[in-house]
């Protein structure tokens, strides 16, 4: 039996009905689910199909909802002058040169435009540690490696899981303590707000995690035939068909085929579950965390910056990480900025894949991970964001399984 736990501010108890109802019929383990509009807390709801009760402060892989923790802490660097979106990455880091790496600049790196989507080995779990990415263990892999776009249209390619691991690199390089990003965010973030969010999880916090498990693709087409309100997924089978006929041909075209798996020794999401892996730093797909830290979080960002007194992020880096959005395809419509948060709503009465990504989200930056995450922020509304589930609806690329609580709050507060 579904156990749904926490509250809502009066005029939201219309969230918790909508959570309550998808427990009882989506194919959810554990859920959480937080909501910020200006300072107060007006959802924090978190709920299991377990045996084992879901805690309200577990934490999960978010995934690539962990790319927008990355973007606010080079906007850091930015605000004390250390970065320049516009500057050549080289600039900091003079190994970053040869195979094309020469010409990109920071932002190119941001906007997934850097032609680094994939790396030609994988990398050892080991060498993510801390300690090991100091030695310049990965450092000196990303040197080695060579630019690759498609042959014609859009210069972004989703660096799914590299882009954390190069920003990583040039972080350490202009921080003048030459701090890892999981470092820095547990220094200059999570301890002052109070977050329980981090950049490679101590083996004594492992306990708190809670395992993704992804659905199975059979499980998912099976549902896919049965009617709404009784289906376990997001699609009907129509419309996840729809969805793959647009996107089949970029993934054919591809810089990213044929290239190994990121990590050493698996190709399967299970290795997230890896304790080596979960202690590591793999920014852009690996951070843990609780929806009420993310929330808090996106909070402070919806608030320009500013949270309870405390201005978290200047005001001029805040607005430079928001400045200068760029819209290119990305399999799918993206607009990214310079910072490397996208921007949400620019054609939400486009086709297909331009509803799915942006109706329901209008106004929103941030990001997504694979599964089901969402981090994001609404600085019009005040609105902070977090949903994080560990059932992993894999082929719900767009994440519109928790755009239906985003669309929600959107309809409450407007």
């Amino acid at each position: 039996m579904a156990q749904l736990e926490g509250s809502v501010a009066a005029g939201y108890e219309s969230v918790r009905e909508l959570l309550a109802a998808d427990l009882d019929r989506l194919a959810e383990r554990e859920v959480q689910l937080c909501v910020y509009v200006g300072e107060e807390r007006v959802v924090d709801l978190w709920g299991s199909t377990l045996e084992t009760p879901q805690a309200p402060d577990a934490l999960a892989n978010i995934f690539s909802s962990s790319k927008s923790l990355v973007a606010i802490l080079l906007a850091d660097q930015v605000a004390q002058g250390r970065i320049d979106y516009s500057a050549d990455i080289r600039d900091y880091w003079p190994e970053f040169t040869g195979g094309g790496k020469e010409r990109l600049k920071v932002a190119d790196l941001m906007r997934h435009e850097a032609g680094l989507a994939a790396f030609d080995v994988s990398l050892d779990p080991q060498h993510l540690l801390a300690e090991q990415i100091k030695e310049n263990r990965i450092g000196q892999i990303i040197e080695a490696q060579e630019t690759r776009f498609r042959p014609e249209g859009s210069p972004r390619e989703y660096h799914a899981v590299t882009r954390g691991w190069i920003v990583n690199e040039l972080y350490r390089r202009v921080d003048p303590d030459g701090r890892t990003l999981g470092e820095a965010f547990a220094d200059d973030w999570a301890a002052p707000l109070d977050l329980d969010v981090l950049i490679g999880v101590p083996a004594a916090r492992h306990a708190e995690i809670r395992d993704v498990v992804p659905l199975s693709p059979g499980f998912y087409l099976k549902q896919g035939f049965r009617r709404q309100p009784n289906r376990a997924v997001h699609d009907s089978i129509g419309q996840f068909l729809g969805k793959m006929a647009r996107l089949a041909p970029k993934f054919r075209s591809s810089p990213r085929r044929g290239s190994p798996p990121p990590f050493k020794g698996t190709a399967s999401l299970d290795v997230f579950n890896d304790a080596v892996v979960r202690c590591g730093e793999t920014p852009s797909a690996n951070a843990h965390a609780s929806a009420r830290g993310l929330a808090k979080l996106a909070a402070v960002m919806a608030g320009e910056g500013r949270f309870a007194g405390g201005q978290y992020l200047p005001q001029g880096a805040w607005q430079a990480l928001h400045d200068a959005p760029v819209s290119h395809e990305m399999g799918m419509p993206t607009t990214f900025t310079q910072g490397g948060v996208a921007l949400f709503g620019g054609n939400a009465a486009g086709g297909v894949l331009d509803r799915a990504i942006n109706q329901g989200r209008e106004g929103f930056y941030g990001w997504m991970g694979l599964g089901g995450s969402i981090f994001q922020w609404h600085p019009q509304k005040r609105i902070g964001f977090a949903y994080v589930p560990t059932s992993l609806h894999v082929m719900d690329f767009l994440n519109e399984r928790g755009k239906r609580y985003q669309a929600e709050i959107l309809r409450i507060v407007s």
